[in-house]
């Protein structure tokens, strides 16, 4: 079994979770990564998309978070999140409302850079919604 590390997940409003945690799956601009105990330190930015947590006694908990940043440094994990939801929380209006403006942002994209990016955005907010349904 893996070893604990610290974890804490912010947003604006609230700290949401403090735990020791096995791991957590985070979903970062560059791609999906997990973060393990003595992880290289690291900070990077993450996209809307779910958190993938499995607490010290086992407990998964999966939580939406919407963009923000992820720190990796010696003490643990710390999420900033711009928005914090457990998935259990979530209801398909508020994921349907959240794709119809991912979906507004693809077709106003003035790049491929920033189309791309929101072609992503939508994707991990499907993939969401397929989780909530």
């Amino acid at each position: 079994m893996a070893e604990a590390f610290n974890f804490e997940l912010v947003s604006p409003e609230r700290l949401v979770l403090s735990e020791p945690c096995n791991s957590v799956l985070v979903p970062g601009k560059e791609g999906f990564f997990t973060v393990l105990k003595d992880h290289a330190p690291v900070v990077a930015s993450i996209s809307p998309g779910v958190l993938n947590v499995e607490l010290e006694d086992g407990t998964k908990r999966d939580i939406y978070v919407r963009g923000g940043f992820a720190d990796v440094a010696e003490s643990g994990l710390k999420v900033l999140a711009e928005q914090a939801v457990p998935v259990e929380d979530l209801d398909a209006e508020q994921v349907a409302q959240l794709i119809k403006d991912a979906e507004e942002d693809v077709a106003d994209a003035k790049d491929d850079d920033t189309k791309s990016e929101a072609e992503i955005r939508l994707g991990r907010l499907k993939n969401l919604q397929a989780a909530i349904s």
